[in-house]
């Protein structure tokens, strides 16, 4: 039974996540600190809040689904962030496969709440 925005695997997964990725971000460069690092959590982190976001409003259809594609749009943004970390050689090849097999994942999670979304009203 979904009661609250915490029971949908979505976002459970997408916070797992995002804070595996503030672990991980703790061994980039200094110097990463106000550009790669900020980003990469900023965008990760946006993904579970929007999730809990839209799900305060899902009673309204329009706002329920923005927020979703907003979270769809963070899920994309940190995969790109991933991609730069992983050329910039901070992420083993283990590590960046791993994150970008489990962001894949959440953006088709997230695109399948997006058209059963009503089963949870």
């Amino acid at each position: 039974m979904i009661k609250s925005y915490k029971d949908l695997e979505v976002y459970k997964k997408s916070y797992e996540l995002a804070m595996r990725i503030w672990m991980i971000t703790k061994k980039f460069p200094k110097e990463e600190i106000y550009s790669l690092s900020s980003q990469i959590l900023r965008s990760s982190r946006s993904i579970p809040a929007n999730i809990a976001e839209g799900w305060a409003k899902r009673n309204y259809e329009n706002i329920f689904k923005k927020h979703l594609l907003d979270a769809i749009g963070s899920c994309d943004e940190t995969r790109v962030w991933l991609d730069f970390a992983f050329d910039s050689k901070y992420l083993t090849n283990v590590e960046y496969k791993d994150l970008i097999n489990n962001y894949d994942e959440i953006g088709k999670m997230l695109n399948g709440l997006k058209f059963k979304w009503k089963t949870f009203k």
